[in-house]
């Protein structure tokens, strides 16, 4: 069902087509529909792929004498007293009742639902089910649901936990979902082959929905998911082979033995790290042969990406081809500009930079140029996609930064030429078999040394009770010349109302107090993501070139901006980030001769998770390891965030816990594909469809 395009028939001809409004679910009023779409709720199939965050098991009673502090638990009691409202202040009102079973008493007690009187008496006989809290040598539960003994509408059986907002009840959600599972109960079409279900024992998909929503015991919620995820992974892996098949049958660009990357490699003033040296082997291979290359690069920040694709670049220009580069941002196109040319330029090689801000004369002139072929590397945002960017020969692209550019614009740049060879650089450090996997349509490379000069980042994690040091540090270096990046969370007060961030300070408010109060004598600016693109990128090369002491920021300065003389960054409620956005903020420094720290600012209350990443970071350097710890943490819906491209997203699969299904599932791919190339047997129909509709989901081609 996941990802699948089907209808169901309902009791007479009428076809039910699961991609209808959720409007037409029962219990889904005008109200809910929103709330539901801001969970990406919007179908009817949406609804019944919303699958379950966590369980709570309200299947089994407990007597009263054998509760545990804290524990979330039911109980079956009778009442034996009458239940008493007391109105202690305005808007709150308490409720409470004696309840006891043969081996003890409890107390039961709401918070301002004074219906509860009419529906709890004396006498009765009920299940509670809430947190049991022992308070001087006495039980009591504290806003429990309950049911009476004959009724299991909320307790006595396993109950469905869904991510949710706090306008939309636990119960409004249930119920949909439930009304969802009872219009299509017993009329959905399988969408595995019966082979498979046979040979892997996996449940049937109509079985493993009820189940995994609402479980008769965990067994069947086990069963029930490990079908679901089965699938999932197994649509993913049969695409992306697809993908890579397709572009393996096009007859590729060939490029000349004797253009040689040894004539740069000998000609850069500094030596290549032996993990360069082999990717530039695996890149030189598959340049030479007449099968596309499409490889994913992927090397730790500072390990030296650039230059290999500078080194790729000059195979491309000598053996008569046009190079295309693509970077996320302006400032990072335009460093890549500085670069390339640095060590093309003194080649014969011509290199040229375009962006959303180049001005229409010149604008004219670049594609005036590349199109007679004038132009050897052209470096650019986005704006090389654009319909009127027309290369004589293109001959190679490079995207940087991979995870912020889709598959969408990778095909876009490549369709400018004619099946020219692709690398896709990325710095966001993935688990090599997770890399293997997610990016099944690449081949990948891994740089996995620093050159020899990088000095190590020292890394301190600390509290409040550290800021005078931190800040005497911070001075006693912008005295000898250093600049210093501070990093925080939010860009304005209350972005966020809730709990979790009201402690946050926005990054205005950080600016004016690093500004105003603890640095005054210094050169403090600001830069954030909803500034206008001109304007940052101002801020930002006045920073590079010095006339800026103190840059405060979001993490728009996470990726690719080079500053030699910036050795310190400063994170402020690090326990905030993620581990990999971590490692990226501290990649930022380093970059020059001058010994470099990165200071993580934490609240000493935070969760175990916040103090889990603090530790981590600071004894490791590795981009690998800290991604696969990040992976642990987090699960793999936050290590990618919510709005990374290019990665497939997941409902049920989390690539940490499932990661031997992951690899089970990868040979069952395999063996189907070298079996039945094309999904073109009868046996296999079902999966074409799955595979039809995960290609138009997620790759859009």
């Amino acid at each position: 069902l996941v990802g699948s395009e089907m209808c169901i028939r309902d009791r007479g001809s009428k076809m039910i087509d699961l991609k209808q409004n959720v409007q037409y679910v029962k219990s889904v009023g005008p109200a809910k529909v929103p709330l539901l779409n801001s969970l990406n709720i919007y179908t009817i199939e949406d609804l019944l792929t919303y699958f379950p965050r966590d369980y709570e098991d309200r299947s089994k009673t407990k007597n009263i004498a054998d509760l545990i502090n804290g524990e979330e638990v039911t109980i079956q009691a009778t009442v034996v007293s009458e239940v008493t409202i007391n109105r202690i202040r305005k808007n709150m009102t308490i409720i409470k009742a004696t309840v006891e079973d043969n081996t003890g008493r409890c107390t039961i007690t709401w918070f301002n639902q004074t219906y509860i009187k009419q529906h709890i008496k004396r006498g009765e006989t009920y299940k509670f089910f809430g947190k049991a809290i022992n308070e001087f040598n006495h039980f009591e539960m504290r806003n429990p649901v309950f049911d009476k003994v004959d009724t299991s509408k909320n307790t006595g059986k396993i109950m469905p936990i869904y991510p949710t907002t706090y306008k939309l009840s636990q119960t409004a959600i249930r119920q949909a979902v439930e009304n969802a599972l009872n219009m299509v109960n017993g009329k959905l079409s399988e969408t595995l082959p019966d082979y498979l279900l046979n040979e892997y024992n996996l449940l049937d998909l109509q079985n493993s929905l009820n189940q995994i929503h609402f479980p008769i015991d965990m067994e069947h919620k086990i069963q029930a998911r490990k079908r679901l995820v089965f699938e999932e992974l197994l649509t993913m892996q049969l695409a992306l082979l697809e993908l890579k098949g397709n572009s393996e049958k096009n007859k590729g660009i060939t490029f000349d033995k004797n253009a040689k990357m040894s004539d740069v490699i000998n000609s850069l003033p500094f030596k290549l790290t032996k993990a360069q040296l082999r990717v530039l082997e695996e890149i030189d291979a598959d340049m030479e042969s007449e099968k596309p290359m499409n490889r994913l690069l992927q090397g730790d920040v500072g390990s030296g990406k650039t230059v290999v694709s500078i080194i790729s670049a000059y195979k491309a220009v000598k053996s008569g081809y046009q190079v295309a580069i693509m970077a996320p941002t302006a400032i990072l196109a335009t460093q890549h500009m500085e670069e390339f040319s640095k060590i093309l330029a003194p080649l014969g090689i011509k290199c040229e930079l375009l962006l959303g801000a180049t001005t229409a004369k010149n604008k004219k002139d670049i594609l005036e140029r590349l199109q007679t072929g004038e132009i050897d590397v052209l470096i650019g945002t986005h704006a090389l996609i654009t319909e009127n960017v027309t290369f004589k020969n293109l001959g190679l692209v490079v995207t940087d930064e991979q995870h912020r550019f889709g598959v969408k614009q990778r095909t876009a740049i490549a369709a400018k030429g004619n099946n020219p060879d692709t690398l896709v650089m990325t710095a966001t450090p993935i688990p090599r078999t997770l890399a293997l996997i997610l990016y099944g349509d690449l081949d990948i490379s891994i740089i996995d040394e620093l050159p020899p000069n990088r000095k190590k980042i020292e890394t301190y994690a600390v509290t409040k009770s550290m800021e005078e040091r931190i800040n005497n540090f911070i001075k006693k270096n912008i005295d000898e010349g250093r600049q210093i990046y501070v990093v925080c969370p939010l860009v304005e007060e209350k972005e966020e109302e809730d709990e979790t961030t009201k402690d946050l300070k926005a990054v205005k408010e950080w600016t004016k107090i690093y500004k105003e109060q603890i640095f005054p004598e210094y050169r403090v600016e600001c830069v954030y993501g909803k500034m206008k693109q001109k304007e940052k990128d101002e801020i930002m090369q006045k920073f590079k070139d010095g006339e800026i002491d103190i840059l405060v920021s979001t993490t728009v300065i996470e990726v690719g901006v080079n500053v030699p003389n910036a050795n310190i960054m400063v994170v402020e409620n690090a326990d905030r980030f993620g581990l990999a956005q971590l490692h990226q903020l501290r990649g930022r420094v380093g970059r020059g001769q001058y010994q470099s720290y990165c200071v993580l600012k934490y609240n000493s209350k935070c969760s175990q998770v916040g103090k889990e990443r603090m530790k981590t970071m600071q004894e490791t350097n590795d981009g690998f390891v800290i991604a696969e710890k990040d992976l642990e943490l987090r699960g793999t819906g936050e290590f990618f965030g919510t709005r990374q491209h290019g990665i497939p997203e997941f409902k049920i699969a989390n690539l940490f816990v499932d990661m031997p299904m992951l690899k089970s599932v990868q040979s069952v791919a395999l063996k189907i594909e070298s079996e039945d190339k094309g999904l073109t047997q009868e046996k296999n129909k079902r999966l074409r469809k799955l595979v039809d509709n995960k290609l138009k989901q997620s790759v859009s081609l």
